[in-house]
């Protein structure tokens, strides 16, 4: 059987009269990429604090890394490894300075070998000594990675970590997750990014504190039952709003000059592009995008901050 680094059922949790995450299972493989997606205000980073031990759910049962959550909170944070949203270095120290600090903070032994083989990995070297306030959004990226690897987790816990990074250092850090990847380390990512849901090698899909899909991309797109037309032509893209509002359509999005019209009824949703179907428009039916599938899915949530 399959071992699986994260298996946990029931998570719930709120805050005041707010549900943020309801009765939410999630069973993680070792070793796996999974990708945690979902609009914002979702639960995303609820759940991913509740895993690793920062946030006492209200309810839930389950391991993590072979661990009661709950009841060992404190062996799985020393397990695993947690980025935040927002950076959370020391801006006034170096990047060595930051590294060194983290290191006595899991009092690791040889703290120098540690920190310079974290400086190593993540082409840190050169800039050991450059104040972590003064780099751009991609090194300090690799700056808050390398803390939290250095203590060698076996789980790691990413919420949106290429938020704001340009496409050049976005590739560097997925090529640096898949590699971490390949010596076993398992990871738990938040992502708005479709290209990055792509990366995972599955995904869990959350809305408004429930989970609505699981599996890889190709079974998700697969369930969702969508049908999906692609039309191109002059003027294609500005039909979005008035095929919307018609029945049988559940999804009209303009990609580029293009247009995706979705419904998971076929026969309206044919009838409802049928008057279109003339010059200039030119209509053909694709597969689903992941795009497609999630705008659909939170069409179908209810928003529990509303």
């Amino acid at each position: 059987m399959t071992e699986l680094a994260v298996d946990v059922t029931g998570l719930d949790k709120r805050f005041g009269d707010k549900h943020v995450v309801q009765d939410l299972s999630i069973q993680v493989e070792t070793g796996k990429i999974t990708g945690f997606l979902g609009p914002n205000g979702s639960g995303k980073t609820t759940t991913l604090r509740m895993l690793c031990g920062l946030l006492t759910p209200d309810d839930g049962q389950g391991t993590v890394l072979g661990l009661d959550f709950r009841r060992e909170a404190e062996r799985v944070k020393r397990q695993t490894g947690y980025m935040t949203q927002r950076f959370s270095l020391y801006e006034d120290l170096s990047i060595e300075e930051n590294l060194t600090f983290v290191a006595r903070v899991y009092e690791l032994p040889d703290r120098r070998r540690r920190v310079d083989e974290a400086l190593e990995r993540l082409g840190l070297q050169n800039r050991r000594r450059q104040l972590a306030g003064s780099l751009s959004g991609g090194w300090k990226q690799r700056l808050a990675l390398a803390s939290c690897v250095m203590h060698e987790p076996r789980l790691l816990l990413l919420d949106e970590p290429t938020a704001g990074v340009d496409p050049k250092a976005r590739r560097e850090f997925w090529d640096e997750i898949h590699a971490l990847s390949a010596e076993g380390l398992t990871v738990l990512v938040s992502t708005h990014y479709m290209d990055e849901a792509e990366r995972c090698h599955d995904i869990a899909y959350i809305a408004y504190g429930r989970l609505m899909a699981r599996g890889t991309a190709d079974q998700v797109i697969a369930d969702s039952g969508l049908v999906t037309y692609r039309a191109e032509g002059v003027g294609a893209d500005r039909l979005a709003r008035e095929l919307a509002a018609l029945p049988g359509v559940d999804m009209a999005a303009p990609f580029g000059s293009a247009l995706h019209v979705s419904g998971v009824d076929r026969a309206a949703l044919e009838a409802a592009i049928k008057p279109y179907r003339r010059p200039p428009w030119r209509w053909e039916e694709v597969e689903p995008t992941l795009e497609d599938v999630f705008i659909h899915l939170m069409g179908q949530s209810k928003d529990n901050f509303g």
